[in-house]
């Protein structure tokens, strides 16, 4: 019986031993989740490589210019034509100007397509006559280009902001709506009936249960919005431009091709692209992050 007893007992230390160790690999797990890396790592894996693509970029850019590759300054200015429109338009105080017309109005549309996609998204997910209605409807309209719109909203509004709005949110909406849509069709069903079960259905369910279990998708439907609403908004600047709405980087652009002015044309798409990219960096990676960190997808931040 004595020997009996022992075994038992060796047998639950065991035991014991393993749950402890099974904890610390757990929490080992944990620790790298979390742990931050120096800045001389975050300077040679991310800030180094893009500076390396964009000195090779240039060198090329000049190459072709220095080795007469290609001649013709109306087809590829140099970098240094394209500097001096850089600091022409700085010392003139219109190159923020430029920036800043394009800026507000794009995530101005943003927030109202933001606004009016997401509440839309939920409905075409969680009820199935309208899923069955819109939701169609909704697959074509993202996949309609953005330029498409630009004709009706001039006809439809004139030339105003309020037609610059129109064509960034009937750009953008579909994208955020199916966005939310695609992440609420990969919640587990156990998520779902888990909240029903503690009382969470109808707008509580929808906010405390389906949203955040959504996230993920609905925020590639969000970043993939903010793209179409940039574009959106870029093909207005470029068709509609006009006195009365200033002049965006679109319009910028355009102002460029009629002046047969490759370097403000190049200019433009500079600025175009670092427009783009440091909204992503700036608000939609961090973001991203974030939620892949809250959800153990990220190990390292």
């Amino acid at each position: 019986m004595a020997s009996t007893e022992t075994k038992t007992t060796d047998a639950g230390a065991g035991g014991d031993q393993q749950i402890a160790s099974v904890e610390a690999g757990l929490d080992a797990l944990e620790s790298g989740v979390v742990g931050r890396t120096s800045f001389r790592q975050t300077f040679v894996n991310k800030i180094l490589p893009p500076i390396v693509a964009i000195a090779v970029v240039i060198v090329v850019w000049q190459a072709l210019i220095t080795f007469n590759i290609v001649d013709d300054p109306g087809k590829l200015p140099s970098p240094s034509d394209v500097g001096d429109e850089f600091k022409e338009a700085w010392l003139e105080g219109r190159l923020l100007e430029y920036i800043w017309t394009s800026v507000s109005r794009g995530l101005l549309g943003f927030l109202f397509a933001l606004a009016i996609g997401t509440p839309l998204g939920l409905l075409v997910a969680r009820v199935k006559f309208v899923r069955a209605a819109i939701g169609p409807i909704l697959s074509g309209l993202q996949s309609l280009p953005s330029v498409a719109w630009v004709p009706p909203a001039v006809l439809w509004l004139g030339l105003n902001n309020s037609m610059m709005y129109a064509v960034i949110l009937l750009g953008a909406v579909p994208s955020i709506a199916n966005g939310l849509v695609s992440g609420i069709d990969q919640v587990p069903p156990l998520f779902l009936r888990a909240g029903r079960t503690m009382g969470a259905t109808g707008l509580k369910g929808a906010w405390h249960i389906v949203l955040p279990a959504a996230l993920p998708g609905y925020l590639a439907g969000v970043k993939q919005g903010w793209a179409f609403s940039w574009r959106s908004l870029m093909a207005a600047e470029i068709i509609a431009s006009s006195p009365d709405l200033g002049i965006g980087l679109g319009a910028l652009l355009e102002n460029g091709r009629n002046a047969s002015s490759m370097s403000m044309v190049f200019e433009a798409i500079i600025l175009i692209l670092f427009v783009g990219i440091a909204i992503d960096l700036l608000i939609f990676s961090p973001l991203e992050r974030r939620v892949l960190r809250s959800r153990g997808l990220l190990v390292k931040s």
